[in-house]
């Protein structure tokens, strides 16, 4: 059976893209209470992130980032792996 590689930059794309809204529907929903308290245990990591939608905003741009290092390593160990 012959495996395919992933493109790293595109996987660390595809990543950091879902990280980033689930992040932001997270803290567009927390502004309702639902979620407050994961919003505020996240938030100090993510500098910035809190229910609010420019908090919103700012944990999106950090769960982009994370997610595109964090797949960009998942994809280059994966292809090594192969």
């Amino acid at each position: 059976m012959k495996y395919q590689k992933f493109n790293t930059v595109k996987f660390g794309l595809a990543l950091g893209l879902m990280c980033a809204i689930a992040f932001f529907i997270l803290g567009i929903v927390a502004i309702s209470g639902y979620g407050a308290i994961i919003v505020e245990k996240i938030s100090s990591i993510y500098i910035g992130y809190s229910a609010s939608v420019g908090g919103a905003i700012l944990g999106a741009l950090w769960a982009f980032v994370d997610g595109f290092v964090g797949g960009i390593i998942f994809a280059w160990v994966y292809n090594k792996i192969l």
